[in-house]
């Protein structure tokens, strides 16, 4: 008999609009499967007698056992609305924190260490298998490296907890999928650092993930060009040759690799749907230009599109997908999705954030989920 999906969910920093998505979505959320939540109960505290509340809650008694050597506190959230009300398993790795020490739409030091400690206690959970997905809401980067973790953000961080030799950041959406070669860098240290055996890793890292997500053996890559009119023969630049070099190494990694694909020995959630007999393997097309390449991605042409650097990538995908783009972390031995979208400090406590951007993102995590484990598990945000 088929159990339903157990799906983690760490609050963000407390502090931002984390609190008001989860309350928001809580019911929608358990109405795919099981939830437990990680982070600090002081978020949603602060959330007490804010004008305009749009949802109701209370602490109740743990609904299911904390995890064997959770130092925290355990407990249970119902939320309830006009239809019914929902629960979910509550752990709180920092209860010394109380609503007294946090501000809201502040972050601090203080709502840093809840939040990188939710992280590193709900990505301990997905490593034992204990949940089968996970889904983090937005963190303060300044607000953790003022409590003295100096991490870029949470792919970097779930990088090190789980020991992945590699990692890209993907974003998902109906219409569009981008991974994005450099994150967080400056664009001249982008054009510095360019190598096309590093490109080279990405496009073909890249494609053996989305063959395993999709189980399209047959994806078709794009790259994006890095100059204008894809350097137009040398007269803005020669990059473009680099790139393809790298377009090169990346179809000789699957003419190599076998039926396992050229990343057989990394742990992953999903097997590379392909056999001994399989002749097919992914089509690369690069270097592109970019002013013309995601319209060309939107209307059918190629599966994947591997962008250069942070807004090459991103603002297509935001323009077209404002709430359904889904951040994706590949590489990790386990399911992670985010919104795409910050803490947002200016809207936390006004009832005003919208939940569909994390809700997609949570259901991505369920599907995805049930793919690894060959479920019929499904998850729908109603009107996306």
């Amino acid at each position: 008999m088929s159990r339903p999906p157990h799906i983690a969910i760490t609050l963000g920093d407390p502090c931002g609009i984390g609190p008001e998505l989860l309350l928001k979505s809580l019911p929608t959320l358990r109405s795919w499967g099981d939830v437990t939540v990680v982070g600090s109960r002081a978020g949603v505290d602060l959330l007490q007698g804010t004008e305009g509340r749009r949802a109701f809650w209370q602490w109740t008694d743990a609904p299911a056992p904390a995890p064997e050597g959770f130092l925290g506190t355990a407990c249970g959230l119902e939320v309830g609305d006009p239809s019914g009300s929902a629960t979910a398993l509550w752990l709180d790795p920092t209860p010394e924190i109380r609503v007294e020490r946090l501000e809201l739409g502040r972050g601090s030091a203080t709502s840093g260490r809840a939040t990188v400690e939710a992280i590193r206690w709900a990505a301990g959970m997905a490593l034992s298998g204990r949940v089968d997905a996970l889904t983090t809401l937005p963190m303060a980067k300044s607000a953790a490296h003022l409590a003295g973790y100096p991490i870029p953000g949470h792919t970097e961080f779930l990088q090190t907890l789980a020991g992945a030799p590699i990692v890209r950041m993907a974003f998902v959406s109906p219409r569009l999928s981008v991974v994005l070669h450099t994150v967080h860098q400056s664009l001249r240290s982008v054009v510095e650092d360019l190598d096309a055996e590093a490109v080279a890793e990405t496009l073909a890292f890249s494609a053996d993930q989305f063959i395993r997500l999709t189980g399209n053996p047959d994806l078709r890559v794009a790259l994006c060009a890095l100059n204008p009119h894809a350097g137009e023969a040398g007269a803005f630049g020669d990059e473009e040759g680099l790139l393809a070099e790298a377009r090169d190494r990346a179809e000789a990694a699957f003419r190599k690799a076998g039926p396992a694909g050229p990343f057989a020995d990394l742990p992953t959630p999903f097997p590379f749907p392909r056999d001994s007999k399989a002749a097919s393997a992914p089509r690369f097309s690069a270097p592109l230009p970019s002013d013309s390449l995601f319209h060309r991605a939107v209307s059918g042409e190629f599966d994947l599109v591997v962008a250069l650097y942070h807004d090459q990538g991103l603002i297509p995908i935001k323009l077209l997908e404002p709430a359904r783009a889904v951040n994706l972390t590949l590489g990790l031995p386990f399911i992670r999705t985010s919104p795409d979208h910050g803490t947002a400090f200016d809207k936390a406590g006004k009832w005003a954030a919208d939940p569909r951007n994390f809700l997609e993102a949570a259901a991505l995590g369920v599907r995805l989920a049930g793919r690894a484990r060959q479920e019929p598990w499904a998850a729908q945000v109603v009107g996306s």
